[in-house]
């Protein structure tokens, strides 16, 4: 399935549409189990669900795009990762801002101060993240892929293209440099 993804992949960057339509039901398994695993570690009380997730990243990934710039089966994954962070982050925010009142329409009962403490977690995260990407980008995506979709190492390794046991030591070194970096903020 993989070189059958990267042809369909390369093929949609071409222009090819037919080949950009048939990239979903490819890799719609995946991104589900991805999402299902991110889903998994978020509040009971969060609005969104695994399908949701997929299908609002793959909206983004394909977006108004006239032809999408995947580069391969690991820039693909890379760029779900991403959207999958973007969508998290997005609803942590608007959550927050409508904690602090920014929904303006007040409903008794539907603060869940657990789900607060996620989104603002997740916010944190976030942030860390985009200081590690630009120390090292190679760590940061590695990270994205394993909090983010869910992937484990072997998988997450076989995305980027190393080999497991250098994406050990690059989860080893991003969780202590996040670790260390949100202790100081």
């Amino acid at each position: 399935m993989d070189e059958e993804l990267s042809v369909l992949l390369e093929s949609a960057a071409a222009g090819d549409r037919l080949a950009a339509a048939a990239i979903l039901p490819r890799v719609y398994d995946e991104l589900r189990r991805m999402a299902a695993a991110r889903m998994a570690r978020e509040s009971s009380a969060h609005t969104l669900d695994g399908t949701a997730l997929v299908h609002e990243a793959y909206l983004r990934l394909i977006g108004d795009q006239d032809r999408p710039r995947w580069q391969g089966r690991r820039h693909f994954f890379g760029a779900a990762a991403e959207a999958m962070r973007r969508i998290l982050v997005d609803h942590a925010r608007r959550r927050g801002a409508a904690k602090r009142g920014g929904d303006r329409e007040r409903h008794a009962g539907e603060f869940d101060p657990a789900a607060a403490v996620e989104d603002e977690r997740l916010l944190m995260l976030d942030e860390g993240l985009q200081r590690l990407a630009a120390e090292r980008p190679d760590v940061a995506e590695l990270i994205r892929l394993r909090f983010f979709v869910g992937m484990t190492i072997p998988r997450a390794a076989e995305t980027l293209g190393i080999a497991p046991r250098t994406a050990d030591g690059w989860w080893a070194y991003g969780r202590a440099w996040l670790a260390a970096d949100l202790r100081d903020d």
